[in-house]
């Protein structure tokens, strides 16, 4: 391998959210921050820009309109143009404008739980109702699998409803949904006219044989209804330089959502712009390589699960590097966020967060070097043999 994911890079530091939150005797696996050196063409790209020296102003970036467009294009089936591109400087930021920009204050918002906290937040942040759909989930051995209940999620629908927030790759079970499912996905939301805001901020994480499909992809009329959403901050490790980007086809939609973002300054800073365009023009050989590594990351986590927690059941995600732990089985005596912190000295996401449907679950971060991955698992299993 060209690149050392294996290298322990310190993080201790008092700007490093990751690994500043908790003491310094916690392994910190919660956060979606992996803690690999980015690809090198993106560091040699913003020492390059430093070295300049003047910073001003910088709302625009041609490359990485250029560099998207390709790119959608060829892996993502979209025929987009640059200007159909709304830069914004993160996904949670553009998910709670978006709730504030459109439809009307008391209006439902349609989320899947479990889910990543903002979107549980962002409705209600603009004035919506927050609305919820269960997914359903399927247990073979220690082994989770999440899918979409379609009659549930139907059943959630009211007149109120206006919107749909889609997360797939799916922050924290690890789906990756089928032509199929989306699909049928999209004949309920259409027929019901929502608005689909379709988070695909993970479609570069993929492991093998998953296919990441974008939402807008299926139909023009589909398009119409659907403001795609992504970043290349969790693909390539910079989400410290705060870009992302909106993909909006419908004209009505886009114009009212570049004007909103325009007028409440909501843009990238140039450190953003430089190293989007270095990630996505010259980065695919390091996250071709970091692929690999998070497969055996992913690999390992599921065999040590059920070699030696028995009590435990976990996902395979098929995308990200988030894996989704039901502890539930354990009857801890508190959350196994809070359990785990004390008593193992592991810090995970706890599944309270993700809504009701994840009370008594924990999410792992396995984008880490493997001897931190298996340095918290023994962690854990010692833990609970004490």
């Amino acid at each position: 391998m060209v690149y050392n994911f294996d290298e322990h890079i310190e993080r201790r530091d008092p700007v490093s959210v990751k690994w500043a939150m908790y003491p310094d005797d916690v392994l910190p696996l919660w956060v979606a921050d992996m803690d690999f050196r980015s690809p090198p063409e993106v560091i040699a790209a913003l020492q390059q820009r430093a070295a300049h020296g003047v910073f001003g102003y910088h709302f625009d970036a041609p490359g990485l309109r250029e560099v998207l467009v390709e790119r959608y294009r060829t892996r993502h089936g979209l025929n987009v143009t640059g200007d159909q591109f709304v830069f914004t400087p993160g996904i949670v930021a553009t998910l709670n404008l978006i709730t504030r920009t459109f439809h009307h204050p008391g209006e439902g918002v349609l989320v899947q739980t479990p889910i990543y906290p903002p979107f549980l937040t962002a409705p209600k942040n603009g004035g919506k109702q927050l609305q919820t759909a269960e997914m359903a989930v399927t247990v073979e051995g220690q082994r989770l699998r999440y899918e979409i209940d379609f009659d549930r999620f139907e059943a959630a629908i009211t007149p109120e409803t206006r919107m749909f927030i889609l997360c797939n790759p799916y922050n924290p079970v690890g789906r990756v949904y089928t032509r199929a499912e989306l699909e049928k996905l999209a004949e309920i939301c259409l027929r019901h006219n929502l608005l689909v805001i379709a988070d695909e901020i993970h479609c570069d994480l993929l492991h093998p044989g998953a296919q990441h499909i974008s939402y807008a992809s299926l139909s023009p009329e589909v398009a119409a209804h659907t403001i795609t959403l992504s970043a290349p901050s969790k693909t390539f490790n910079i989400p410290g330089l705060a870009c992302s980007f909106a993909v909006i086809e419908n004209p009505a939609v886009l114009r009212t959502f570049r004007d909103t973002a325009g007028a409440v300054g909501l843009h990238p800073n140039t450190f953003g712009y430089i190293g989007a365009e270095a990630a996505y023009r010259y980065g695919q050989p390091w996250l071709d390589e970091l692929h690999a590594y998070l497969t055996i990351n992913r690999d390992t986590l599921v065999q040590f699960v059920e070699e030696r927690l028995p009590q435990i059941k976990v996902t395979v995600p098929e995308g990200t590097y988030l894996a989704w732990l039901d502890c539930r089985d354990l009857n801890l005596p508190e959350s196994p966020y809070k359990y785990f912190l004390e008593h193992a000295k592991v810090a995970f996401s706890g599944g309270e967060a993700f809504g009701k449907a994840g009370e008594g679950f924990v999410r792992l971060n396995y984008g880490c070097t493997r001897a931190t991955l298996l340095d918290a698992l023994n962690r854990v299993h010692e833990s609970l043999n004490q």
